[in-house]
């Protein structure tokens, strides 16, 4: 199993498969969620990852079509930043399962309680999380609330991957739901804070106000322009800058030719 997902909590599970695909079915604790179990197995040698139900609810009919819907959700996204899904399966010893790339790294909340938080990692939750984030609003994503548990950060790069992120897909999202995406990374972002040596008040400045009821941010772009330390107004007049600048050229270029 790759280095990663080695936890003093992970179960190896009895598999019985003749044919030989499925081997080393390995629970993951640390990633499951209410209804759902996860695990990595190897397929055809190569880890892989599995989301199914837990025991109690893998008969009932309302959790397997919940589970489909979400493979249906999470199987259209493609981005850097999400784990990809690849197949809806059955798997022994784990009943119908999504099945994803494994990803060989750490949590976000392993991290943090073992203290291994680092330049670069700030700077991938202030750059690709979000970019993730964005991504997911312009699908029109209805998901559970961004974690530490769903923030992996892979074992040599750094790189971020969310798992788990994809349940729902609307025709639009309610300000309610951009909201609590918003929300969820002030408090992903607070906590990170909070486990740091350096005390960074313009990021803090930026989780407060992420969960502030008061004056919130209204969107991912809002806090992107907010650690690219720009705001909406500065950008608009760089706007109306290069229309001017662009339009007196057109008219230089076109009494030129005259």
């Amino acid at each position: 199993m790759s280095e990663g997902y080695v936890s003093k909590e992970e179960k190896k599970i009895p598999i019985d498969d003749p044919t030989g695909k499925w081997s080393d079915l390995t629970l993951l604790p640390e990633w499951g969620e209410k209804f759902y179990d996860v695990y990595t197995v190897k397929k055809y040698g190569k880890w892989v990852m599995l989301k199914s139900l837990k025991k109690e609810y893998a008969d009932d009919k309302k959790y397997q079509e919940m589970l489909e819907k979400e493979f249906e959700t999470r199987y259209n996204l493609s981005h850097p930043n999400i784990v990809m899904v690849n197949d809806f399966e059955l798997v022994p010893g784990a009943g119908m399962s999504i099945i994803t790339d494994d990803v060989y790294g750490y949590s976000l909340r392993r991290l943090i309680d073992e203290k291994r938080l680092t330049p670069k990692i700030i700077h991938r939750l202030e750059t690709q999380l979000l970019d993730a984030m964005e991504y997911i609003q312009e699908n029109h994503i209805v998901h559970e609330p961004i974690t530490p548990e769903n923030i992996i950060f892979t074992e040599y790069n750094e790189n971020l991957k969310l798992i788990n992120v994809g349940y729902d897909q609307l025709s639009s999202l309610s300000e309610q739901d951009t909201q609590k995406d918003i929300e969820s990374y002030g408090t992903v972002l607070m906590e990170v804070l909070d486990h740091l040596p350096a005390k960074l008040p313009k990021l803090r400045n930026v989780a407060d106000k992420c969960i502030s009821p008061a004056q919130p941010f209204h969107a991912i772009t809002d806090i992107q322009l907010a650690i690219e330390k720009r705001s909406s107004s500065q950008i608009y007049v760089f706007i109306c800058i290069f229309i001017t600048i662009m339009a007196a050229l057109l008219i230089w270029m076109t009494l030129s030719m005259k």
